[in-house]
C-alpha cells in the first residue's frame, strides 16, 4: 500500500500543480506538516475549556444577554452551549490554518458535542458530567493503543512545541495514557459523589492544576530526550 492511501491523501500532480490533500493532521516530523504558533495550538486545543469554566461561573450573566442562551436552562447548560459553539469555532480555525484537522481536539470535540446536544435536550446534567471521564478514557485508550501500532499520538499535539527522539515521546505518551486514565477515574469520584459545584470546582481547582504538576514532573524526561539544534535544521533542511 502506498504512502499516500496510508495517509488518507491524494498524490500530487506536479503537471497540474496539485497539491496533496489532508484532512488529518500529517505525523509528527513529517516535513509536510504545517506549523502554527506553539502558543496558538494550545489556545485552540484548551481554549473550549476554559470558556466552559467562565460560562458556568457567569452563565446567568450570559444568559441576560445572548436571549436565545436564557431559554436553556442554568449555568450549567449555558456553559455547555457555549463549549459546543468555542469547540467548533477552535476546530474552525485550526481549519484555516492548515487545511487540516487536528486529530486530538477533534476527537473530543466530537465528544462534546455528543454528550453537549444531550446535556441540552434532556436538561439531564450528567451527561457534562460524565463527558470528563469519557474524553479522559478515550484519551488514555488511544495514547496506550496507538503505542500497540508503533505510534506516540501525544506527538501530534505538541510537536510544534518541542523536539523529542522517538524514545522520548514514547515514554511520554505512555506516562500521559496512565495520567489520563487516572483522571477518568478521579472524574467518576468527584461528580458521584459529591455536588455539582464541587465537581466544577475541582474541574478549576483540581483538574488543571493536577495537570499542570504532572507536565512540569515530565520536564526532566523531556530535557533528556531534546533533540539538539543541528538535528532540527536537519529535519527542516
Amino acid at each position: 500500500m502506498s504512502d499516500s492511501n496510508r495517509t488518507g491523501s491524494r498524490p500530487s500532480d506536479p503537471q497540474n500543480g496539485d497539491e496533496d490533500i489532508q484532512i488529518f493532521e500529517r505525523d509528527p516530523g513529517d516535513p509536510g506538516r504545517k506549523k502554527i504558533n506553539p502558543l496558538l495550538k494550545m489556545a485552540l486545543e484548551i481554549g473550549p475549556l476554559m470558556v466552559f469554566f467562565f460560562a458556568n461561573a457567569r452563565g446567568d450573566w450570559i444568559a441576560e444577554r445572548v436571549p436565545f442562551l436564557s431559554n436553556i436552562g442554568g449555568p450549567i447548560f449555558v456553559g455547555t452551549a457555549c463549549f459546543m459553539i468555542a469547540t467548533a469555532v477552535a476546530l474552525s480555525v485550526s481549519w484555516a490554518l492548515t487545511r487540516t484537522l487536528p486529530i486530538m481536539p477533534l476527537l473530543s470535540g466530537a465528544v462534546v458535542l455528543v454528550f453537549g446536544a444531550l446535556t441540552l435536550w434532556l436538561q439531564d446534567e450528567t451527561f457534562i458530567k460524565v463527558k470528563p471521564t469519557i474524553i479522559n478514557t478515550m484519551f488514555g485508550v488511544i495514547l496506550l493503543g496507538g503505542m500497540l501500532f508503533g505510534k506516540s499520538f501525544l506527538g501530534y499535539v505538541f510537536d510544534s512545541a518541542f523536539r523529542l527522539t522517538a524514545e522520548g515521546w514514547r515514554i511520554l505518551n505512555l506516562r500521559w495514557g496512565l495520567f489520563f486514565l487516572a483522571m477518568a477515574v478521579v472524574n467518576e469520584v468527584i461528580w458521584r459523589n459529591f455536588s455539582t459545584d464541587f465537581w466544577i470546582a475541582f474541574k478549576v481547582w483540581g483538574n488543571m492544576p493536577l495537570s499542570i504538576v504532572f507536565t512540569l514532573m515530565q520536564l526532566p524526561l523531556m530535557q533528556r530526550h531534546a533533540l539538539p539544534e543541528e538535528d532540527e535544521d536537519e529535519a527542516k533542511g
